[in-house]
């Protein structure tokens, strides 16, 4: 497979367009055919989480297109949120001529305000008259639902068979996902069902955006969408997965290095755990860990905090056959083998140099078993703590 340009542009059957004004942003993606969707666990969930789960069932996975704001969750907002996210949904439909229930909605912004829904319709026209299949049109949209990101979350790839998939999210904070996270419309012109759509999307979020942290705080709103439309003709299952899980992976990455106030990407992988279930929990407490995160912002080679997020996980750990590396890509160095701490000043200088950039890669092997799996997240900075501390004003 190879990255195009695009976004979710580059796939056959797909137009959008996104306006943002300020913090009030709409776009609106079109494509018809079968739809899958994952969502957020939390129990208090957002009304365009709620509506979408209610198309896809009464529309029976067939959708034509979806319709995104910024500028509000549209979250904890009751029966009035329901009507408007129905209401969004129809916007749409009407222009297409459609069900409304073939119609996916998903909302970002402050929890708990109702929508600015004249905001919405006054500036829908605009939007619709406007799509397109340019890589513009892809980025605007990708614009339009942005919030505290400081960058648009795009990538695309093409499969030797010719098919195409194509990703945008928004995310940036709030961010522990469980079975989704954030926004992110997929796109695809594969020719494929929407039972091996949910299946593979299913097994690329596990390994994708379920292993994202930013701060630990599972979203009202988390949504990742796809959409095949078919045009592109069927490639082979397993190509298809490892197209989907690149695609996935690679805009994982880019929400945790875009986390809220981060200058450094945390990339950490557990090999040797006994379970995969072992290796991703491991992993996720170590990006987790509000000390480790902190550390590596401050660039203290304080490895200890990794270790212990590893003992906390609840995974199985044997502490004598524990060995823990930091590299940046080019360097590494083992600072602890096989049990053995390595605490020397010269070896704590050189961790030390490695954490300078803007990647850390932290490797913890348990030496127990063969799973291994890869987590991302991001430092933890004042300018975290500054964002969120005046988000809704």
């Amino acid at each position: 497979m190879k990255a195009v340009e695009g976004g979710i542009c580059a796939v056959r059957g797909v137009r959008a367009y996104g306006i943002k004004e300020g913090k009030m942003g709409l776009a609106v993606m079109l494509a018809k055919g079968p739809a899958a969707a994952v969502f957020t666990l939390n129990r208090v969930k957002a009304a365009p989480v709620l509506v979408t789960q209610e198309h896809l069932k009464s529309s029976g996975g067939l959708f034509n297109g979806i319709i995104a704001n910024s500028g509000g969750a549209n979250a904890f907002t009751h029966e009035q949120g329901i009507k408007d996210a129905r209401e969004m949904a129809g916007l749409l439909a009407r222009r297409l001529g459609v069900e409304p229930s073939t119609i996916g909605v998903a909302s970002t912004g402050v929890i708990g305000r109702p929508l600015n829904m004249q905001w919405i319709r006054g500036h829908f026209d605009e939007v619709f008259e406007r799509l397109g299949s340019t890589p513009e049109c892809s980025l605007a949209a990708n614009k339009a639902v942005m919030t505290t990101d400081l960058v648009p979350k795009s990538f695309a790839v093409e499969l030797e068979s010719g098919v195409r998939i194509g990703a945008i999210a928004k995310g940036s904070g709030m961010i522990e996902p469980n079975m989704g996270t954030m926004l992110s419309f997929i796109f695809t012109d594969a020719d494929i069902s929407r039972e091996e759509l949910q299946r593979c999307l299913k097994r690329s979020v596990d390994k994708s955006y379920n292993m994202v942290v930013v701060d630990g705080d599972t979203s009202t709103n988390d949504t990742v969408t796809l959409i095949a439309t078919g045009q592109g003709g069927r490639p082979g299952m397993k190509e298809f997965q490892e197209g989907l899980d690149k695609v996935c992976m690679e805009i994982a990455k880019q929400i945790a290095r875009d986390g809220e106030g981060a200058t450094k990407l945390i990339e950490a992988t557990v090999e040797g755990a006994r379970s995969l279930k072992d290796a991703r929990k491991a992993a996720k407490a170590i990006v987790r860990s509000p000390l480790f995160k902190s550390a590596v912002y401050g660039m203290d080679p304080n490895w200890g905090r990794a270790v212990c997020a590893v003992g906390y996980s609840s995974c199985d750990v044997d502490p004598a056959r524990v060995t823990l590396t930091f590299s940046n890509g080019k360097d590494a160095v083992a600072l602890v083998d096989d049990g053995m701490p390595r605490s020397d000043e010269a070896t704590l200088a050189r961790a030390k140099a490695i954490m300078g950039g803007d990647t850390l890669y932290v490797t913890v092997n348990l030496g127990l078993g063969r799973a291994k799996a890869t987590a991302w997240g991001c430092d933890l900075t004042h300018k975290y703590v500054d964002i969120n501390a005046s988000y809704t004003t």
